[in-house]
């Protein structure tokens, strides 16, 4: 259960539900029944990361998640958003290559806006450094003088924030197509909530920064199965009406 609590913190759970989770745990061995209800549970939980670990099984899933299309001439260029490292005030890894990603698409002329989010409160500590600062700091950084026209999501808190922001620009500016850029395993998700928004949504995602994509070693794996749970249980909570993904 402890590992269970462990990969729930990749979902951001706070720390009082996933004591909460393992006290559960302990008093239910308390009982008999509930005991051996434990046992098996962690039994089989076990069999099925010891299963992910050790075999390629997890192709198949993130695959089917994945959706990678040949870049267009569009209208803007849609860098999602990923996390910042709030202690450091500094992008995590994959906002980076996001960016990166992103701004490769611009030099090569497939559209002259780019646009970067800017989280809510409802992500992280208050005082935490924001996304879009970071992400314009950058830009303006490489390109001094000349570089692409910038546009901020603001306050956004999932993937669909950032879907609703894109669609109102779209509506004021006559937008008809965008390129999203994310990671790859979210560009499924990610396509049907820009299309649902009226807009024409070309997939075009960034290098996976986390794990190899071949999955050929146990570390890749276990790094899979984080960002596979991360997007199984944000589709289960907005399922039973709770809050949607975060913006990653």
């Amino acid at each position: 259960m402890s590992v269970l609590a462990a990969l729930l913190g990749e979902v951001r759970a706070p720390a009082p539900l996933l004591l909460a989770l393992i006290v559960l745990c302990g008093v239910m061995g308390v009982w008999r029944p509930t005991r051996l209800l434990l046992g098996w549970g962690t039994g089989l939980l076990g069999a099925a990361v010891a299963l992910c670990l050790l075999t390629p099984v997890l192709r198949g899933p993130l695959n089917a998640l994945t959706v990678s299309q040949p870049p267009v001439r569009a209208d803007a260029i849609v860098v999602l958003g990923a996390g910042v490292q709030c202690g450091a005030r500094t992008l995590e890894a994959t906002s980076l290559t996001r960016l990166v990603r992103g701004l490769e698409l611009w030099r090569a002329g497939y559209a002259p806006t780019v646009t970067v989010s800017q989280q809510s409160g409802l992500i992280g500590p208050r005082d935490c450094a924001k996304m879009s600062d970071l992400e314009r700091a950058h830009i303006a950084a490489l390109y001094p003088a000349g570089g692409p026209e910038v546009l901020i999501l603001r306050m956004v808190t999932t993937t669909r924030d950032e879907a609703a922001r894109v669609g109102a620009y779209a509506r004021e500016r006559g937008w008809r197509r965008v390129l999203i850029v994310t990671s790859p395993w979210h560009a499924r998700r990610t396509q049907a909530l820009f299309r649902a928004q009226g807009v024409e949504a070309v997939s075009v995602p960034a290098p996976e920064s986390r794990f190899d994509y071949g999955l050929l070693y146990p570390h890749d794996r276990l790094a899979a199965l984080r960002v596979l749970l991360y997007e199984g249980l944000s589709r289960l909570k907005f399922a039973v009406g709770g809050t949607p993904e975060r913006g990653e």
